[in-house]
């Protein structure tokens, strides 16, 4: 089964002072996916996946998990879902064994077992209060406690922030064995680390201005999107040439850089049998289409709003 798993339809939600950080928002993220959610400071990012879970309240439309709006869910359904937030804090007198023992109330999973497990592997100490503990290590069991519950649903903001590469590495490792239990689990991860979502996620949104302006299997994106250069002869004679597909372009003299989306490669099959010219095509990685949609301007290539209003329409 395929269904939806997270469903979002026209979200919106103002600020005070007329801030709208999610504006006519559409998701769906279909179950047993890891979707990963990218975008910069201020796009909207957290403020959605809060709304998701009915932390706040939408000023327009509705968001569903599990076929329900979470405001209203009945506690057996709020208990296949599990949080951590980007500012998570714990009871600091409290130790990892008693943070087990009340949380673990609030889920029809609790897998003590499975959170003593991590606690091993993750080096954190089981009798110790969680106040006396690094920020990283802090971090790593507010993610044990919503791993034990053993959620159907997993909403993850920023969880490797703070973290050195082993321990993200570490927080991969788990997030995929999550995904492979015997009951499955959809994840749906905010991040900046656009490098761990390559390795991690099969679904990519891109968020700009309040809603997801960019939404791809990332195998898709990957395949789809590469970097051309355009080598001319003779610069004067293609003074207004353009690139099919082209989200952004930079030209020096006689050679264009562009980043494009292709459907499947032909666009390029008429520039190739031109003369005068020479075309060689790259392939990109997820983090350098990032960087490629949201830096600055360039001469040819426009804004960060002018390259996904030309996304929307390839």
């Amino acid at each position: 089964m395929n269904e939806p798993v997270i469903q979002a339809r026209d979200l919106t939600k103002t600020f005070r002072g007329g801030i709208v950080p999610v504006n006519g928002l559409d998701l769906e993220v279909r179950r047993g996916a890891v979707y990963g959610l990218v975008g910069r400071n201020g796009a909207g990012k957290t403020t959605l996946l809060r709304l998701a879970l009915a932390l706040l309240t939408p000023d327009r439309g509705s968001v569903t998990v599990l076929g329900s709006d979470l405001r209203y869910a009945a506690r057996a359904l709020r208990s296949r879902v599990a949080y951590v937030s980007q500012t998570q804090q714990l009871q600091g007198w409290m130790t990892l064994e008693e943070l087990c023992r009340c949380v673990g109330r609030f889920y029809l999973k609790w897998d003590k077992a499975y959170a003593q497990a991590l606690a091993a592997n993750w080096g954190l100490p089981w009798k110790r209060p969680v106040g006396s503990l690094s920020a990283g290590e802090q971090r790593k069991a507010a993610i044990l406690l919503a791993f034990a519950g053993r959620p159907e649903v997993l909403v993850l903001d920023e969880p490797a922030a703070g973290f050195d590469l082993i321990a993200r590495r570490e927080l991969i490792d788990e997030i995929v064995e999550a995904i492979t239990q015997a009951d499955g689990c959809t994840v749906l991860l905010s991040t900046h680390i656009v490098s761990d979502l390559e390795r991690l996620a099969d679904h990519i949104g891109v968020m700009h201005k309040g809603r997801i302006a960019l939404s791809s299997r990332l195998e898709d994106l990957l395949n789809q999107t590469k970097r051309v250069q355009v080598i001319f002869e003779e610069e004067e004679r293609w003074t207004d040439f353009a690139v099919p597909g082209a989200v952004r372009c930079r030209r020096s003299g006689a050679v264009i850089n562009a980043v494009v989306r292709l459907t499947d490669g032909s666009e390029l099959d008429a520039l190739r049998g031109l003369a005068g010219l020479r075309v060689q095509v790259f392939p990109i990685s997820l983090e350098d289409i990032f960087i490629e949609l949201f830096g600055g301007d360039s001469r040819n290539g426009g804004g960060s709003d002018a390259r996904f209003e030309l996304l929307e329409r390839l």
